[in-house]
């Protein structure tokens, strides 16, 4: 049995799809199937059947899959034995919402690959919750941790979230001295049957308090969000470290409202093992933890209006 072919085949069963897999691989979808099918005849097993929803492993698909994920195991851990001391080198994927994806990872990122010169990093920024038994990233950074699956899960630190408005909106809008005066505002947020997580509801709690109404505005993207205040759209609850890179725009009421919410690390369990994927893990919780801390500490606050 070839370990390419079973490289393949686990690429095939984690993303349900030829294509796909062939794009997580470097091949076309045609070169997958073949290998597929080599696979199968060597076996003398049907690996997968065809359906409208994808690729689905037949029952002998099914009990393959942990026997190539132990021998994907074995082929890393045979690499970080044999690898330099000190050396963090490959391609690692972060998968992350879009608020930590767009304003803390590119920095942090960067401080990673100038510290270890053979490493490459793909951050993936997507609206919903990774799914690390399909191998859609090697790490997860989440706004919740998970309640079930085989998983690893790492606190990494708090962040903090205020209202915020660009100056020359206040400047031409309605007095803003409390929270009352939030309904002669327009507020910016979330689509609400897009919030794949319970912690992102940012504005339940801010109606709920002022009996402001519901936003006019809404996207399921933070920085979308933050172009619409920049754009002097209205008012929204942003995270207190995107707030370095947005002029002129800063938070108000800080007395009255504000949020705090937690980052966590998500991986595999199987993970575990790998000493590169600690090293890793440890100098990502450390480098994001601090990039945190020093925006929030830059985050620009706006007087009542």
């Amino acid at each position: 049995m070839d370990w390419d072919d079973l490289r393949v085949f686990l690429a095939v069963a984690r993303d349900d799809s030829l294509s796909r897999a062939g794009k997580r691989l470097g091949l076309d979808a045609s070169t997958v199937g073949r290998r597929i099918a080599r696979l199968e005849t060597a076996l003398g097993r049907v690996l997968f059947v065809k359906s409208p929803q994808g690729y689905a492993p037949t029952p002998e698909g099914t009990r393959l899959i942990p026997h190539a994920e132990a021998a994907e195991r074995a082929l890393s851990g045979a690499a970080d034995a044999l690898g330099h001391p000190g050396d963090l080198s490959g391609q690692l994927r972060i998968g992350a919402p879009d608020g930590c994806a767009n304003y803390l990872l590119p920095q942090v990122a960067a401080a990673m690959c100038d510290a270890h010169a053979g490493l490459e990093i793909q951050i993936v920024a997507l609206p919903r919750v990774f799914n690390l038994s399909k191998r859609e990233a090697d790490f997860a950074v989440a706004v919740s941790p998970p309640q079930s699956g085989r998983l690893v899960v790492q606190r990494l630190c708090d962040y903090h979230l205020h209202l915020a408005a660009h100056g020359d909106y206040l400047a031409d809008a309605p007095p803003l001295e409390s929270l009352a005066d939030l309904r002669r505002h327009q507020l910016i947020g979330y689509i609400p049957d897009m919030i794949f997580d319970p912690e992102l509801d940012y504005l339940a709690p801010l109606l709920k308090g002022s009996g402001a109404g519901g936003a006019r505005l809404t996207s399921n993207s933070v920085s979308v969000q933050m172009q619409a205040i920049r754009g002097r759209a209205g008012i929204g609850i942003v995270h207190d470290f995107a707030l370095p890179f947005t002029p002129d725009v800063g938070r108000v009421l800080t007395d009255e409202f504000s949020l705090t919410r937690s980052f966590w690390l998500i991986r595999h369990a199987d993970d575990r093992r790998s000493e590169r994927l600690n090293r890793l893990a440890d100098d990502l919780a450390h480098r994001l933890r601090a990039e945190v801390a020093r925006l929030e500490t830059a985050a620009p606050t706006i007087a009542k209006a």
